[in-house]
């Protein structure tokens, strides 16, 4: 079984609210400390 951590239970919240795009994880000491989201993407 698999523990997680709040760090990690924030992170599996925040993608499943995610309705679409992108996002970049920042990990650290083997936890996710940062999430970063595309906000504008502009094909040309």
């Amino acid at each position: 079984m698999i523990v997680l951590n709040e760090k990690e239970r924030k992170l599996i919240l925040l993608i499943r609210n995610i309705k679409y795009g992108e996002i970049r994880v920042i990990i650290q000491d083997e936890m996710p400390v940062r999430v970063e989201e595309l906000k504008k993407s502009i094909k040309l």
